[in-house]
C-alpha cells in the first residue's frame, strides 16, 4: 500500500512488529510543516466524520507539533491561548453572532 503521509513516530516499529517492512524518510523542515498542515486537514476531516475524542487528541497532537516546528513550547501555547481568551473570550457562552447592524 502507498500512504505518502506523515505518521506518528512509532508507526514504523508497529509495522515492523507486524512482520511488514515500512519504507519511509525523514522530512526537511519545509516538508515537515507542509505535511503537518496536510495532517491537520486530515485529522479535522476525520473528527468531523465521527466526533470521537481520539480524533480531538489527534488534532491537538498535530497542533502541538506545528507549534514546536515553529519554535513554540506548550507553555507558549497555553499563555497565548489564555491571553486571547482574556482579550476576546473563549467559546463557553455558546454565542452565535447572526449579524451586526451599522450605526447610522
Amino acid at each position: 500500500m502507498i500512504y505518502n503521509k506523515l505518521v506518528r513516530d512509532k508507526i514504523p516499529q508497529i509495522i515492523e512488529s507486524a512482520g511488514r517492512a515500512p519504507v519511509y524518510r525523514v522530512l526537511s523542515d519545509d516538508e515537515y510543516l507542509e505535511a503537518l498542515n496536510q495532517k491537520l486537514r486530515e485529522e479535522v476531516a476525520e473528527y468531523l466524520g465521527d466526533n470521537s475524542i481520539g480524533e480531538i487528541c489527534d488534532i491537538l497532537e498535530v497542533a502541538y507539533a506545528i507549534a514546536a516546528a515553529k519554535g513554540y513550547t506548550a507553555p507558549d501555547l497555553a499563555k497565548a491561548r489564555n491571553d486571547k481568551n482574556i482579550q476576546n473570550g473563549a467559546f463557553a457562552d455558546r454565542i452565535f453572532l447572526e449579524k451586526v447592524i451599522e450605526n447610522q
